[in-house]
């Protein structure tokens, strides 16, 4: 902590202050900073600067060039020279955060870490370790040790073992006399093959699902480029492949290929019978997640919340006739887009699916040469998002193709989330690109036949949630949300109208690179994926705000557990809801540890319909809220192929309808090296600016998480510098000028003669004006003096 008279500060680029437990610069202010260096006028103009924090006009600070940040108890840990920030493989990295890591292992004395380059563009981490007396140390256990802590990519390549560290004439450490490292201080894992029937199996689906040309038996699943999203595929397909059932929770356990062929080979044999296809003379029933949309259509009579908008803006030459032609094959091979709904009275609805001819209505709007096209172009935009479907009737998919020129268009397609969701537009975004390559060359439909169809799926879905399969989830769910809170209370800028409308707007987040470096390496220490570690941050954010200590909060899952309706346009999503236990005082790694089996349990109950899990758990139903949760976490990592239409450019055309399902639902996706998010919220409740400063708490819980891993997450502070002077400064501002000629005294007799009647003291139900409060004290006085009291005498007072 800093020395009487000192003041420390920890900034960033901009010589702002950094939050607890972000790194920062270290600057320091006060009365030891010196004038400066002698003769060295250029070194001082860059090491002593004007002091912005100090009241006083001629403060100067000093930049150290040493990194550290502060701790939850408000000590500062040093993390080593701003100097040594390397950049390898593409990552920024921090030697000093290593260092600080292999300084804690076990038997290590005093280590050092390097980026060296003895190759011309190789450079790779290299550690220099002194051991302790009698440690047995090696590169292996030390990369061991390092690997549950450290993103993989800061991982040492090597571990050289010294007895000591060079040293220059001054004491000071030499790097450049670190010595090459030799063989045998390399510890990183080799290729070897898979061996054995269920492992060479694993590896094929692997390669598959991973797009590799080749798996090894220690290769480790998260690490390879595999998410929550794919692991799900990973269980289908093992189970149409291999004939077994996985879990979820086994792929988290045993990510490396050999364990988790292990656990295969002594899987229980599926239960589940196959998808296939039902004769179309029977009924038809909906689907669960079809008949809870149902529902809620008959109730608020058709909301544009359940619409799935889309646009592409198509630069080039259009061939038209095959864009059409394309589009009415996809309507052709998936039953779902023509697929109307009937419901007979006392009946359950049914599904009708019109003859594979009906075609994709698309509907020629002419821009060209119009002045104001481009706003006319949002309007259209936003009324095809928001125009009405008829389920009764249909279609339940439509599209506009809008001309702006001869070679620009902007194609709009619209479907009714009974029909579709978000893993079906990219089945769609990826046989109309194939579609179109075909048929605008003249060749035939080049996609495989659908073995089978959403009907299909409908009817085996009610058949199989059944019986055991049926009484276990509805158990779990009965027993995970018993007694959560009806209603999230967060703060909002307007009291909640007595019945929803979902009105919303959208509010953007980006998270730059380094932040998702680093909550991609806290994820990867703790055996859990980038959604369960930003779900972490997301509930403890809300029970921030709501001052819960029990939160619960919903996000979607794809439901595609079944390798035969992958390829499928239908509603198969379904809605999971994860309960967070804030209470305690949690730290950042005992929240991710509780969310990610949290996570997991509620993921292995996911095939009961969330319609279902309501009537299970009868919450307190209101119409001014839903039920269960009030906000979600969507994570989109949809395996789509990008779109592709013969030569011509496309760029993604935003075409979102105001609507929020729920008071807030993020929604994240992994761009690049970033992570994108969109925040849309209820304006019902919210005003912009509001969850402008939410984003702001958000972005700096997680960075406070990446910091340090065992803070107390209750000891982060969410709010910024400016926020922090305006609560706790600015609103506290109530000094008043007085005259200083004055006793204290003699300006309360000034109010007694000015203002006599007005009340000076209140005390429950008793009142005294200035006057009797003068009179009282005046007679107090005169007591105290017969007694003979005088100045600097003391009176106790009981």
């Amino acid at each position: 902590k800093p020395m009487a008279n000192t003041r420390i500060y920890l900034l960033d680029a901009h010589q702002q202050p950094v939050p607890y437990g972000v790194a920062g610069e270290i600057f320091i202010g006060g009365d030891g900073v010196a004038r400066g260096y002698l003769n060295l006028e250029e070194v001082n103009a860059e090491r002593f600067l004007a002091d912005p924090f100090s009241n006083s006009p001629d403060a100067r600070m000093y930049k150290t060039g040493d990194l550290a940040r502060y701790m939850a108890d408000g000590r500062i840990e040093y993390l080593g020279r701003n100097d040594f920030q390397v950049k390898v493989r593409g990552f920024r990295i921090e030697l000093g955060e290593i260092e600080a890591r292999l300084g804690n292992c076990k038997g290590v004395k005093e280590a050092v870490v390097i980026a060296r380059e003895d190759n011309p563009g190789e450079k790779r981490l290299v550690a220099y370790v002194i051991a302790q007396p009698q440690a047995n140390l090696d590169a292996a256990s030390l990369r061991a040790e390092l690997a549950p802590q450290l993103a993989e990519y800061m991982l040492p390549s090597a571990f050289v073992l010294l007895d000591a560290l060079p040293l220059t004439p001054n004491r000071k450490l030499d790097r450049k006399a670190l010595p090459a490292p030799a063989d045998d201080a390399f510890a990183s894992r080799e290729h070897v093959a898979p061996q054995g029937t269920s492992e060479k199996a694993l590896a094929q689906i692997w390669q598959n699902l991973l797009n590799l040309e080749a798996v090894g038996r220690h290769d480790h699943f998260f690490e390879l480029g595999g998410h929550s999203l794919l692991a799900m595929r990973l269980i289908s397909q093992v189970r149409q492949r291999m004939g077994v059932e996985l879990s979820l929770a086994d792929i988290f356990a045993q990510p490396e290929l050999a364990a988790l062929a292990q656990v295969v080979a002594h899987a229980a044999g599926s239960s589940q019978q196959p998808i296939v296809p039902v004769s179309r003379d029977q009924s038809l029933p909906l689907s669960f997640a079809q008949q809870r949309l149902w529902f809620l259509a008959q109730l608020d009579g058709g909301s544009a919340a359940y619409h799935i908008p889309a646009g592409l803006r198509l630069r080039g030459s259009l061939d038209q006739v095959a864009l059409k032609r394309a589009l009415d094959r996809i309507v052709a091979r998936h039953e779902a887009l023509r697929t109307t709904f009937v419901q007979e009275q006392d009946q359950d609805p049914l599904q009708c699916i019109a003859p594979a001819d009906i075609g994709f209505s698309l509907q020629l709007q002419m821009l060209t040469g119009q002045a104001d096209a481009e706003q006319q172009l949002l309007a259209i935009a936003a009324e095809e998002a928001e125009e009405g479907f008829d389920l009764v009737n249909g279609p339940l998919v439509r599209g506009r193709l809008v001309r702006m020129a001869d070679d620009d268009h902007v194609l709009l397609v619209t479907m009714h989330h009974i029909v579709s969701d978000g893993w079906s537009a990219g089945v769609l975004t990826r046989e109309l690109g194939l579609l179109y390559a075909a048929f605008s060359e003249g060749a035939e439909d080049p996609l495989p036949a659908l073995p089978v169809q959403y009907a299909d799926y409908a009817l085996w879905q009610r058949n199989w949630l059944s019986g055991d399969v049926l009484q276990q989830q509805r158990q779990y769910w009965q027993q995970t949300l018993a007694g959560a809170p009806a209603l999230l209370t967060l703060p909002t800028d307007r009291p909640r109208p007595a019945q929803q409308d979902y009105s919303g707007q959208l509010l953007g987040l980006v998270l730059d690179a380094d932040l998702t470096r680093g909550l991609k390496a806290l994820s990867q220490r703790h055996g859990s994926s980038l959604f369960m570690t930003v779900m972490a941050a997301w509930a403890a954010l809300l029970g921030r705000l709501a001052g819960q200590d029990d939160v619960v909060i919903g996000t979607p899952v794809a439901n595609r557990m079944r390798a035969e309706v992958e390829d499928l346009i239908g509603f198969f999503v379904n809605t999971l809801a994860v309960r967070v236990d804030l209470s305690g005082t949690p730290s950042v790694q005992s929240l991710l540890q509780q969310v990610k089996q949290q996570t997991l349990a509620a993921q292995a109950n996911q095939d009961l319909p969330f319609e279902q899990v309501v009537e299970v758990v009868r919450p307190q139903r209101s119409l001014s809220h839903s039920p269960i949760f009030q906000a979600m976490l969507s994570w989109q990592n949809n395996e789509t192929s990008d779109l592709a239409l013969g030569d011509m450019s496309l760029q993604g055309v935003a075409v979102a309808g105001h609507t929020a399902k729920f008071d807030l639902t993020l929604d994240m996706t992994e761009v690049g090296d970033q992570l994108i998010g969109t925040l849309e919220y209820a304006t019902a409740l919210f005003d912009e600016s509001t969850l402008q400063r939410y984003m702001g708490y958000f972005q700096r819980l997680l960075e406070a998480m990446v910091a340090d891993d065992r803070q107390l997450l209750e000891q982060v502070p969410l709010l910024d510098a400016v926020e922090r002077q305006h609560l706790l400064v600015d609103l506290n501002a109530t000094d008043v000028p007085y005259p200083h000629d004055c006793t204290i005294h003699q300006l309360f007799e000034a109010k007694v003669q000015a203002q006599p009647n007005a009340i000076a003291v209140a005390f429950q139900a008793q009142r005294l004006s200035y006057a009797e409060l003068n009179r009282q004290a005046n007679r107090l006085a005169h007591h105290l003096i017969g007694l003979g009291i005088g100045p600097d005498d003391r009176v106790a007072i009981c």
